[in-house]
């Protein structure tokens, strides 16, 4: 059993599924609707804030509210990865050229995400998502979070530099695909090769990356679009990276060293959840990702039904249950306990 919890949890995944049976279809219309409102509202904050003079306070108010609604854009790729690819094939286009891609952000960065919940790889070396903080000097963590900083830059050199060169050279394809074509926070993740309907869907991601920044680039050097605009464009691609990078942490325990398989039990009592209050957390943790350990449990639950599937579960289920330890007050809690377990094991 992991360190710093009870043990001997009881817990029944087939009674907690009979519970949220009715609770697993995605509704379109949410989808479509809460992104669509994402990127039109974070739109017109950056649009606002390069046309319009205005005091530095509003300003600043504008940015974290375009920062905020751009952030919850970014999330749906989360929910791409556990969609059906039989489903939702428009709103997987959609999101790719209203936001992936001119985000340098493709989809396809992604769908590594379902090694973090396949049993024999969730907190192992194959998981790309996990790193043992608990394991690793505290500072690490701070090292985690200022990677924000330079994170836009390396995406900006992966679409326009270096995947040209990809196109040409079979070798270096090969060693970007696999080590520099994910989004992880374990950097020595190796990445399994693509097949062959993979590598298409990449080259057409990649090219149209490169295509959107090639342009962006043209029109900065013609005089077209300030250069004001790739400053503020930066920032607020930093705000919502440190954004994600903060949830991150708040994620999991982080109490793996990274090499054994775990029990499913385990692997919930590693995972977090921070209900409330359901109006802050929905800020830094959307789209259904303050229910992260509830996530783990039910990886194919659309997230606008989480939200009731926690609330049934904790009314139904007995008062032993391993679910009710993975429940966080705030998001400053859950900090304070990685802080004070990884100061613990590993100190400063």
């Amino acid at each position: 059993m992991l360190k710093f919890i009870a043990p001997n949890p009881e817990f029944s995944i087939g009674e907690a599924r009979r519970i949220v049976s009715d609770l697993f279809e995605p509704d379109p219309r949410i989808y479509w609707t809460d992104f669509l409102l994402s990127c039109a509202v974070g739109a017109g904050c950056f649009l606002t804030t390069r046309r319009i003079a205005m005091p530095w306070p509003v300003y600043g108010f504008l940015w974290v509210v375009c920062v905020l609604a751009y952030y919850r854009a970014a999330l749906f790729i989360h929910e791409l990865t556990h969609l059906r690819q039989s489903k939702f094939k428009g709103f997987r286009i959609a999101w790719n050229l209203l936001f992936g891609i001119p985000f340098c952000m493709p989809s396809f960065l992604y769908s590594v995400h379902v090694a973090h919940h396949a049993r024999r790889h969730y907190g192992t070396d194959e998981d790309g998502e996990y790193v043992s903080f608990v394991h690793r000097p505290a500072r690490w963590i701070f090292f985690y979070l200022s990677q924000s900083l330079f994170l836009p830059l390396l995406g900006i050199i992966r679409f326009a530099i270096v995947s040209p060169w990809t196109w040409f050279g079979p070798r270096l394809r090969d060693w970007v695909a696999r080590r520099a074509s994910s989004m992880i926070i374990d950097y020595r993740y190796v990445r399994p090769r693509p097949t062959i309907e993979e590598r298409r869907l990449w080259r057409l991601q990649e090219v149209a990356c490169f295509l959107i920044l090639a342009g962006t680039f043209t029109l900065l050097v013609t005089g077209i679009l300030p250069w004001g605009f790739l400053v503020q464009a930066y920032s607020i691609a930093v705000g919502v990276i440190t954004l994600n990078a903060v949830r991150t942490l708040a994620a999991h325990r982080y109490l793996l060293e990274g090499t054994d398989q775990v029990t499913f039990v385990e692997q919930l009592l590693d995972s977090v959840n921070v209900p409330h209050p359901a109006a802050i957390a929905g800020l830094w943790a959307p789209v259904g990702l303050r229910f992260h350990a509830l996530h783990h449990l039910f990886p194919s639950m659309p997230y606008h039904h989480l939200a009731e599937a926690h609330r049934r579960l904790m009314a139904q289920l007995p008062e032993d249950s391993a679910y009710r330890q993975v429940n966080f007050p705030n998001l400053r809690s859950v900090l304070v306990d990685l802080w004070r377990n990884t100061l613990a094991t590993s100190g400063f």
